[in-house]
């Protein structure tokens, strides 16, 4: 039997590959590959710098067309995917693209993959025109139980097609500190970045205010009382693989230049110093002010071993396991839980060392791209076997989140960064 032909759409905000995009472009890069033999994959794009039309992408074909025009960006997919005909087109994160390519592609399966909350606002769809997106897609996919809950509040109707597949990490890019190669690296990248003898606290991501970075920052005066030696490294930017900066930012750096000893800010760097910035960390805060509709970068911090401290807001709390893996904090007080518990982690070496592991462990279990790559599978054979259609308890193992203490729903991307495939020119389609 001939592998089932899938295609999924990207946005076109970002050519794949690249090493300044979005999560979205780096959940199809990491896992579609995997699906291999099992279907037969092809992904289409924004085309970009130096980057031919048509390429492989680890081993997968990727077409690429001017995005400049999000209208005829789809036209140009949608006569493609003509000649591609696959069975289930995947949309990635745009439900306003789910009713034009279902037009042009009437008989294929309609999938919608959503990576946030950010494109179902009002801002950006209609309540109508979500509705019938939402009723027009044959499946749903989300990446949290949290964004599942909040699609059903919004469409109820499509409650039997939401699926969770979780996004995941490389764990050989990202190897545990308490590895033989993880303390070869983390010994490297302390001395690299002048971090040695230094209790190092770490945010990586966007540098937005939903990102609460601030909350960190205010409260640095009470830490480096009781620990002299802390430095609070910032990486990030306010855009994607850009240094531009914004008010917000600037309000940042005004803070932070109140205490150049314990506060270093880093601007964007490409996916493939992140791993090292968490190896030479002691510590990884995610200080979210609004809600996150998964948070990849805790499971890349988690990956090499690091306790993380969020706040409880949407997906993180399906990731860290409050006083196991990390501590989740309310959001209604973030400043004085956050102290309280980077004063306990700071002081206590074994403590770190221990729920370190258990984030390695955790991340080995549940959120490797094998393991989304699974997830994704096991939704395509239950879609193909009738028996199984629509059939809730028959799909992968789901993760009771933490306690929302009440917190309400927010738009936000999720933070993520990128990185880059072998590229191989195409003459000719397979």
């Amino acid at each position: 039997m001939s592998p089932v032909k899938v295609a999924f759409v990207t946005p076109g905000a970002f050519p794949i590959p690249s090493g300044n995009s979005s999560s979205v472009e780096r959940v199809v890069e990491k896992f579609v590959p995997l699906l291999r033999p099992n279907v037969e994959p092809r992904i289409y794009g924004k085309i970009g710098r130096n980057l031919p039309r048509r390429s492989l992408v680890n081993h997968v074909v990727c077409e690429r067309f001017p995005a400049g025009n999000k209208s005829a960006y789809l036209v140009d997919v949608g006569h493609a995917l003509k000649k591609f005909n696959p069975q289930i087109i995947q949309v990635e994160n745009r439900p306003s693209s789910v009713l034009k390519l279902k037009r042009a592609n009437p008989k294929a399966k309609i999938w919608l993959n959503l990576h946030s909350s950010t494109y179902i606002s009002p801002r950006h769809i209609s309540e109508t025109s979500l509705r019938k997106s939402f009723l027009m897609a044959d499946r749903i996919i989300v990446n949290s139980e949290f964004l599942r809950t909040h699609l059903v509040t919004k469409v109820p109707e499509a409650r039997h097609k939401i699926r969770v597949v979780y996004p995941g990490v490389e764990t050989k890019r990202f190897p545990s500190r308490y590895s033989p190669e993880g303390e070869t690296a983390r010994k490297f990248h302390r001395e690299q970045k002048g971090l040695v003898h230094r209790k190092v606290v770490i945010f990586l991501g966007r540098l937005i205010p939903l990102k609460g970075v601030h909350h960190l920052l205010a409260i640095v005066p009470k830490l480096a009382k009781v620990h002299p030696d802390l430095l609070v490294v910032i990486v990030g930017s306010p855009f994607y693989g850009s240094h531009r900066s914004t008010r917000y930012s600037r309000k940042l750096m005004k803070m932070g230049e109140r205490y150049k000893k314990h506060i270093r800010f880093v601007p964007y760097v490409p996916y493939s110093e992140v791993p090292g910035w968490f190896m030479a960390a002691d510590l990884a805060v995610m200080p979210s002010g609004k809600r996150e509709a998964f948070g990849l970068v805790n499971v890349e911090a988690m990956a090499t071993g690091l306790p993380v401290i969020a706040t409880r807001a949407g997906g993180m709390q399906e990731i860290i396991q409050d006083g196991e893996t990390g501590y989740l904090i309310n959001q209604k007080n973030i400043e004085a839980e956050l102290t309280e518990k980077l004063l306990l982690l700071l002081h206590n070496t074994s403590l770190r060392r221990q729920m370190g592991l258990r984030s390695r462990e955790r991340v080995e279990q549940l959120f490797t791209w094998e393991h989304t790559a699974k997830r994704w599978l096991r939704i395509q054979r239950n879609e193909v076997d009738m028996r199984f259609q629509d059939h809730e308890g028959l799909i992968d193992e789901t993760i009771t989140p933490e306690s929302n203490h009440g917190n309400t729903a927010d738009n936000d991307e999720v933070i993520s960064y990128e990185m880059c495939f072998e590229n191989v020119n195409l003459s000719k389609d397979k």
